[in-house]
């Protein structure tokens, strides 16, 4: 298991709010860490106050453990820094968010 792979993975969940990127290519992963059979997630959402907030963060999670089974999965939610749409990895989605 290597960080891309769950890259690869967290490109398969997406916001249900934002149906149109996955969490990783929002912006909402900040960091990846892996050791032996642990993944550690730091990740955000797009607002603190977000109600989809328990479901984004088992739909990770679910997702990780379902191809790695035996892996436990910690995910630490943070809003340093406060998420922005500048984070978008995608270039011409990121400019339909700036729009706005």
């Amino acid at each position: 298991m290597t960080k891309e792979d769950i890259i690869d993975i967290l490109k398969t969940v997406y916001d249900p709010e934002v149906p149109i990127l996955d969490i990783y290519s929002m912006g909402l992963i900040y960091e990846i860490w892996i050791k032996e059979d642990m993944v550690t997630l730091l990740m955000t959402l797009t607002s603190p106050a977000c109600p989809m907030a328990d479901m984004i963060l088992e739909m990770a999670k679910n997702a990780i453990t379902e191809k790695y089974p035996e892996t436990e999965v910690i995910i630490n939610l943070t809003f340093e820094p406060a998420w922005e749409p500048k984070m978008i990895k995608d270039e011409d989605i990121r400019e339909m968010f700036l729009m706005q």
